[in-house]
């Protein structure tokens, strides 16, 4: 495909475009657990990375390890939709607090944005986040140079990612038909599977987001060796997870979009 036959592309929010390595959302789930006497690792929180929050509070408390700490700090109960209601309820405010001290765009991103429109198309983001904490991100973004042309979150739609309820709606509000003629880019599992469920392109992000979790400082003071294998790994499982094409980060995506070839 060549590249004017690409007509939208549609980002996700953390990782990919702002808050290098996700890091916003993780703390929050760990947090959000230990609050109720249940330790949740980072690697467990970043899990379901990338599904509609409260999707992803359900995800971890169904986890066999974390539902029976939760059963042990609770007198024997489980953790049922009142709780993960409850869960979520606490959870947001906690967002809310956390997303302004990670709000620094990822490296390429206004580039890549200016490309993209340079050569036609639109670009649209898509993200877990709610109305509100979407509005939080998008401001900080719009500071730094990066507005989207449409922006659609968890709270906009049926179901959040995996479901492609996102990107069609990123779609209608772009007026960009048919699927083929989008790329969807996000830095989870769950973005890959949403790509793929649309009938888009799903392009995959290691290195600046959910992957790897790593901050900015964290990824730079990898030794290469160690960068190597930890994108390789990542690559990998989102290959294995249908996406048709991997990179490293949001700069990539341009010159990505001139070697595309094939249909969805």
């Amino acid at each position: 495909m060549a590249a004017s036959q690409i007509r939208l592309v549609a980002f996700d929010l953390a990782g990919t475009t702002i808050d290098f390595g996700s890091r916003a959302p993780a703390g929050v789930f760990v947090e959000l657990f230990a609050r109720h006497g249940v330790t949740v690792s980072e690697a467990e929180a970043r899990g379901p990375m990338g599904t509609a929050k409260r999707d992803h509070i359900a995800a971890l408390a169904a986890l066999p390890r974390v539902a029976e700490a939760w059963r042990k700090a609770h007198a024997g109960r489980s953790a049922g939709t009142a709780e993960i209601d409850e869960l979520y309820a606490e959870f947001i405010p906690l967002q809310l607090k956390s997303l302004p001290a990670f709000g620094d765009l990822i490296p390429g991103t206004v580039e890549a944005a200016q490309a993209l429109r340079a050569a036609g198309m639109r670009v649209a983001v898509t993200t877990g986040y709610d109305t509100a904490m979407t509005k939080v991100v998008l401001e900080a973004a719009g500071r730094q140079g990066f507005v989207p042309d449409a922006a659609i979150c968890a709270s906009d739609v049926a179901a959040g990612r995996p479901a492609p309820w996102m990107l069609f709606r990123a779609m209608e509000a772009t007026n960009v038909w048919p699927p083929a003629a989008v790329v969807a880019v996000g830095d989870t599992i769950a973005d890959v599977q949403a790509g793929r469920h649309a009938g888009a392109w799903s392009v995959g992000v290691t290195a600046t987001g959910n992957m790897l979790g790593l901050s900015r400082q964290e990824h730079d003071a990898l030794a290469p060796s160690e960068r190597t294998a930890r994108l390789a790994t990542a690559r990998e499982a989102m290959l294995a997870a249908g996406a048709h094409v991997v990179v490293e980060s949001v700069a990539d995506v341009p010159r990505l979009l001139s070697t595309l070839a094939g249909t969805p």
